[in-house]
């Protein structure tokens, strides 16, 4: 039985016509030749070949080809097709046994990626730790400081450890980016330059900032 005869006619209006058309049609690639051989007919300009639903859609310009001929040149294609062997499917032996080492091969990667985000995570937290510790015990040599002004010996705390977490979070891009573009990233100096004068002018105690601007 020719694949011409299992192509079953569902729809046809002026310019626009619907077939439905047998599994072999709705492989990959004979679905593409198929779908460009009806494109390169004179008059089609638009071809959808719906390959779950086993349809295919035909519209084209009246003025210069009826459906008739249509339905022909369809036909001698499919013939065409057929003789050059374009309407058997290929076979996906080749791709099935490449299927598990393509996994595989993902699956490693995968956990290379992973390895590798957790190892550099697990840096970031060792380094900030470490940093943290050393801002405790700075902190924690000055006693005095928390014993005259509590409050003030958190909030200098606090700070440490927000421009710890800043420099932190910003680093690699102040080393690759900011020092060599100044200019276009002169706003973010400024924040930064900014931030260090809050750092420095909150230990400088208040009477040596009265003094100067007196």
């Amino acid at each position: 039985m020719s694949i011409q005869k299992e192509i079953v006619l569902r729809y046809q209006v002026e310019g626009h016509v619907r077939f439905q058309i047998p599994a072999q049609l709705c492989d990959a690639g004979v679905a593409k030749a198929v779908s460009d051989g009806i494109s390169a007919i004179d008059g089609v300009y638009r071809v959808n070949l719906y390959r779950s639903q086993q349809k295919l859609s035909i519209r084209y310009q009246e003025s210069v080809t009826d459906f008739k001929t249509l339905a022909k040149q369809l036909f001698a294609l499919l013939n065409t097709l057929d003789t050059q062997g374009s309407l058997q499917p290929k076979p996906k032996e080749v791709s099935s046994r490449l299927a598990p080492l393509k996994a595989k091969a993902s699956a490693k990667m995968d956990d290379f990626r992973l390895t590798r985000w957790a190892k550099a995570k697990y840096v970031e937290t060792k380094e900030t730790v470490q940093a943290a510790k050393i801002i405790t015990k700075l902190g924690m040599k000055k006693p005095t400081a928390f014993i005259k002004d509590p409050e003030k010996a958190i909030i200098d705390f606090c700070n440490d450890i927000l421009v710890l977490f800043m420099i932190r979070l910003h680093w690699p891009a102040i080393t690759q980016q900011w020092i060599l573009r100044p200019l276009q990233y002169r706003y973010e100096w400024l924040a930064l330059i900014y931030m260090v004068f809050l750092l420095v002018r909150s230990r400088t105690p208040k009477n040596k900032r009265v003094s100067k601007s007196a």
